[in-house]
């Protein structure tokens, strides 16, 4: 993380170098870190990473002919509110122009808006919340749950959530879905809901109506991927789903172990595929970093878990949770594996230094994340 923070632009000279996804994670380390050390310049590096994200991010390109807050609010209101616009992922390109046909390589290394890159920003601005008590933090996150909700919902055919949106949000980029997106912004919604302080920015009726919608979005569908960053990420969710407050009504106890159930047919399917067995340079490290990371969320809810978690037709929880028991090493390998000099030599991961270090970062020590 020292690292990181230093390659970046964060702690050093260096011109920033912001990219949504690893700055959410870095920011939940940097909290974790704060809290098993007792160093305050872990909780100053976090702090220091928002206001950078929220400068960089939530503001035009250097290469834009548009300038300011994405949000077009003044520049005063825009600091006061640097999520109101959503955040840009901060890849190299410049996004799609209206009239530009699209290129489905090209898009891959464009600009514009992730909705579950959005999603990874709003945890980690409740994170800060929690762990500061400065109500500021959730104010945020509320104004990028609404914002983003509001502009990637579509308006044709059944109701869904575009894949990329244009940097201001007035445009899809992508006109697919995102498997886990509406999940993830359920969830994402009802943690913001769950402990919300009181005197937040924003009454909870917008976002009671945000997550009324998005549950309707997950009714009766499969979560099951063979992605090992997909499944690492509904693992992460399923451990949502066991520690949100068993009032919430969008979060019923079967919508809960169906999330759990799907989880763990995905961590079978990743690694039944073989590709915890591939040399280094055929892997994507980050990819299967996040996967331990999702195992490391299911250790806390194996952990967490008592014979009352049990109770369901015909024991389908206690049977579920046996079958991810068995695969509760694949963290410890994922880990051993890119821990070692010779494999980081790679290019999957020299390619993806940043991410993969503050993933690694993450599966190592994910209390900051998780917990």
């Amino acid at each position: 993380m020292d690292s990181f923070a230093s390659r970046t632009g964060l702690t050093s000279d260096r011109p920033p170098r912001r990219y949504l996804w690893t700055d959410a994670f870095a920011v939940c380390n940097d909290l974790g870190l704060h809290r098993v050390t007792g160093e305050r310049r872990h909780l100053e590096r976090a702090l220091a990473l928002v206001d950078q994200v929220h400068h960089v991010l939530g503001r035009h390109r250097a290469d834009d002919r548009r300038e300011g807050w994405i949000s077009g609010l003044p520049e005063r209101e825009g600091s006061r509110r640097p999520t109101a616009g959503g955040l840009r992922i901060g890849k190299p390109l410049p996004e799609r122009a209206p009239e530009e046909p699209p290129d489905p390589r090209r898009e891959w290394d464009r600009d514009g808006q992730y909705y579950h890159y959005l999603t990874r920003w709003m945890h980690a601005l409740d994170r800060v919340w929690r762990a500061t008590g400065d109500a500021a933090y959730h104010g945020w996150a509320v104004d990028l749950a609404l914002a983003a909700h509001r502009r990637f919902r579509t308006a044709e055919g059944e109701p869904g959530l575009w894949w990329k949106m244009s940097i201001d949000l007035s445009r899809p980029l992508v006109r697919s879905s995102g498997h886990h997106d509406p999940l993830d912004g359920l969830l994402t919604t009802c943690s913001l809901m769950d402990g919300a302080p009181a005197t937040g920015s924003a009454e909870p009726a917008p976002l009671h109506a945000v997550a009324e919608d998005l549950r309707a979005m997950c009714r009766d569908r499969s979560w099951a991927t063979d992605d090992a960053l997909g499944a690492g990420g509904l693992l992460v969710d399923a451990q949502r789903c066991h520690r949100l407050r068993g009032d919430l009504p969008f979060l019923d106890p079967a919508f809960r172990e169906a999330v759990l159930h799907d989880a763990t047919v995905s961590l079978e399917a990743v690694v039944a595929s073989g590709l915890l067995r591939l040399p280094a340079p055929a892997r994507l490290p980050f990819r299967e970093l996040g996967l331990a990371v999702g195992v490391r969320a299911a250790e806390r809810i194996l952990r967490e878990s008592s014979a009352d978690d049990d109770r369901s037709p015909e024991g389908f929880a206690g049977r579920t949770r046996a079958r991810l028991r068995l695969h509760i090493h694949a963290a410890d390998r994922i880990e051993r594996f890119w821990l070692r000099p010779e494999h980081r030599a790679a290019p999957g991961w020299r390619d993806h230094e940043d991410i993969s270090d503050v993933m690694l970062a993450t599966a190592l020590e994910p209390s900051g994340y998780l917990d």
